[in-house]
C-alpha cells in the first residue's frame, strides 16, 4: 500500500513537491544502496576491512530516514536530513584516502562514482542553488579523482573526462530538481496574489452591498417616517409605530444578534405576515402551502431580506396606488413548498408602466428588485399596467433555482 504523505490542507505547494522529492530520493538511495552490493562487496577485498561498512553508512544510511521523515515531518526536518545525507556521500569519498591503496581496485570505476547523482539530489533540497552547484562542482571533482585508485594508468585526459561525465550526469538531475521546486514556488506566489485579489474583491462587493442595504434602509424607513410626518396624513399612533420600527430597524443594522438563525415555515410566515402589517393592518395576508412545506428551512438573513421587499412593495402601494373615489383592494398571498418560498403581492389600484421606472428609483429597482437579486436563491418580479393594478412577486428558493 502506497506510503500518504502527510500535506496539510491549504500547505504551500513547494512544501508538497519538497515531501514528494525526499520520499523519491530517499526510496531511490535505497534501491541504489541494494543495486551495488555486489560491486561494493568485490571491492571491499581492495580495502580496509573497516572502509567498506563505513562508506556505506556514510553514503547510503540517511536515505531511508529521509523516506520516513519526507512522509510526515516539517520541512526544516527533511532539509536538514537531505543535508546531512550530502554531506555524508562527500564524507564516504573522502574516506577512500585512508583505507585504499592507489591502483588497487580492479574494475572500471568505484561504485561511489556511480552514486554522486543521489548527494545532488539531495543537496538540492537541503541547501540553496550556489550552494548546490558548489557541491556539484566539489562532488564531481572528488568522484572523479577517484580513478587514481584504479588499475588503469592515471592521466589528465581520463581525469578530465570523468569529471566531465559525473558533472554533466549531476547538472541534468540538479536542473530538473531546482524546476519542480520553482514551479512550487511560482505556484505559491500566484495562489496567495489570487487570494489578496479575491479577498479584496470580496470586500468591494460586501461594502457595495452593505452600501446599497443602508442606502435602501434610509429610503424605507427613515424618509417614509419623516415624508409620512410632514404630510400629516397617517394617525399619531401609527406613526410613533412606524417610527419606533424604524429605530429598531437602524439598530439592527448597526449589531446582527438576536432571534434564530433558520427559519420554519410557520415562523417564516409570522415573519412576513408581521412585516406587512407593521407597515398597514388592512392588506389581507394568505397562506397556502404544497406538500414538504414543514421541511422549509429558511436563514433568517434571507427572511429578513424578503420581509424589507414585500414592506416596501406595500409602502410603494398606499403612497401611489390610491384611486379617487373607491377603495383600493391590496393583499398578500404566500405559498411555500419543501425548500422555497413565493409571496405575492397585489393590489388593483392605478398601476404605472413598469417600463418608466429609471433604474435609479430606490424604491423598485433597489429597495424590491436590487434586495431580491442580491439574496442567494432569490428573485423579484415587478407587473403593473396604467389602471390595470400592481403585483410584485418575490420567491427564494434554497437552491437558487429561480
Amino acid at each position: 500500500m502506497p506510503a500518504r504523505i502527510a500535506v496539510r490542507r491549504g500547505a504551500p505547494a513547494a512544501e508538497g513537491v519538497l515531501r514528494r522529492l525526499g520520499l523519491s530520493i530517499g526510496v531511490g538511495g535505497v534501491i541504489m544502496g541494494l543495486a551495488e552490493l555486489p560491486e561494493i562487496t568485490e571491492q571491499a577485498h581492495s580495502a580496509a576491512s573497516w572502509w567498506s561498512p563505513v562508506a556505506v553508512v556514510l553514503a547510503f544510511g540517511l536515505f531511508p530516514i529521509l523516506a520516513l521523515v519526507s512522509i510526515s515531518g516539517s520541512p526544516r526536518v527533511i532539509r536538514t536530513v537531505s543535508g546531512c545525507a550530502a554531506a555524508g556521500y562527500l564524507a564516504a569519498v573522502a574516506s577512500m584516502t585512508l583505507a585504499v591503496d592507489t591502483h588497487s581496485i580492479t574494475a572500471t570505476s568505484v561504485w561511489l562514482y556511480r552514486i554522486l547523482a543521489l548527494g545532488i539530489l539531495a543537496a538540492t533540497l537541503a541547501w540553496p542553488m550556489m550552494v548546490t552547484v558548489g557541491y556539484l562542482l566539489v562532488g564531481s571533482a572528488a568522484v572523479a579523482a577517484t580513478s587514481v585508485f584504479l588499475t588503469e594508468p592515471l592521466a589528465a585526459a581520463s581525469v578530465l573526462s570523468a569529471w566531465a561525465r559525473a558533472a554533466g550526469l549531476s547538472a541534468l538531475f540538479l536542473w530538473c530538481a531546482v524546476s519542480a521546486l520553482r514551479a512550487a514556488d511560482r505556484v505559491d506566489r500566484k495562489s496567495a496574489a489570487a487570494g489578496r485579489q479575491a479577498a479584496e474583491a470580496a470586500a468591494a462587493a460586501a461594502r457595495d452591498n452593505e452600501s446599497a442595504r443602508f442606502a435602501a434602509l434610509i429610503h424605507d424607513a427613515v424618509l417614509s417616517t419623516l415624508l409620512d410626518a410632514s404630510r400629516g396624513r397617517e394617525p399619531s399612533d401609527a406613526l410613533r409605530r412606524q417610527a419606533e420600527q424604524t429605530l429598531e430597524q437602524l439598530d439592527e443594522i448597526r449589531m446582527e444578534t438576536g432571534g434564530p438563525d433558520v427559519l420554519d415555515a410557520a415562523a417564516a410566515v409570522n415573519f412576513l405576515r408581521a412585516s406587512v402589517h407593521a407597515v398597514n393592518t388592512g392588506v389581507r395576508f394568505a397562506t397556502r402551502t404544497w406538500p414538504g412545506f414543514d421541511d422549509l428551512q429558511m436563514p433568517a438573513a434571507a427572511a429578513r431580506t424578503v420581509a424589507a421587499a414585500l414592506a416596501e412593495a406595500v409602502r410603494n402601494s398606499l403612497r401611489h396606488a390610491s384611486v379617487p373615489g373607491r377603495s383600493v383592494a391590496r393583499t398578500v398571498t404566500c405559498t411555500i413548498s419543501a425548500g422555497s418560498i413565493r409571496v405575492i403581492f397585489a393590489d388593483d389600484g392605478t398601476g404605472f408602466d413598469v417600463g418608466t421606472v429609471s433604474a435609479d428609483r430606490l424604491g423598485v429597482s433597489v429597495s424590491i428588485l436590487g434586495r431580491m437579486r442580491q439574496l442567494p436563491g432569490g428573485a423579484g418580479f415587478v407587473e403593473s399596467q396604467p389602471g390595470e393594478g400592481t403585483t410584485v412577486t418575490l420567491v427564494w428558493g434554497g437552491d437558487g433555482a429561480y
